[in-house]
């Protein structure tokens, strides 16, 4: 049997055959300015079964990789990199998480479309950065298209589409 290292490489280059695509763009904007429904791909499905990774599971991430453990932290609309703080499914800590950030509807809206381990890959996931009463509050930030939040960690909670 194969040592556990290469089990895992093998298993994370079968996982990334499926293939990325979906990014964030295209979403439609609900009258308040968050983000409308979207679907998750089919190969996000499949990756996150792989994975063992099930709508409802969560975790642990640092918002934003570039004020990791400030607080208060400011968020911009636009593409964000997170870094898991504890295991997810097969996926360790520090894997990076990549999605889009929203601040324009009543909280602030973080949705991840891609997870890439410290030894691997882009991979598709779909995925939602929340508090335990629901979504990231926000206070106004100094700019349009910016909100203020007082943690710079969050749960991250698998979903199979956004809603």
């Amino acid at each position: 049997m194969p040592p556990m290292k290469e089990m895992f490489s093998l298993f994370l280059v079968t996982v990334t055959s499926l293939g990325l695509g979906c990014t964030g763009t295209g979403v439609s904007i609900r009258p308040d300015g968050s983000p409308g429904p979207q679907a998750c791909p089919e190969k996000a499905l499949e990756t996150m079964k792989i994975l063992r990774l099930r709508p409802g599971d969560s975790s642990t991430v640092e918002l934003d990789a570039n004020q990791s453990g400030q607080s208060p932290i400011s968020v911009n609309d636009g593409p964000v990199e997170s870094i898991l703080k504890e295991d997810f499914g097969y996926l360790p800590p520090v894997t990076r998480l990549y999605g889009q950030i929203w601040t324009g509807g009543p909280n602030v809206v973080i949705r991840y479309y891609e997870a890439r381990p410290p030894d691997g890959e882009r991979i598709l996931i779909c995925a939602v950065a929340r508090l335990g009463r629901g979504g990231l509050l926000k206070k106004p930030g100094p700019r349009p298209g910016s909100a203020v939040l007082d943690f710079s960690r969050s749960g991250v909670y698998i979903v199979d589409d956004f809603r």
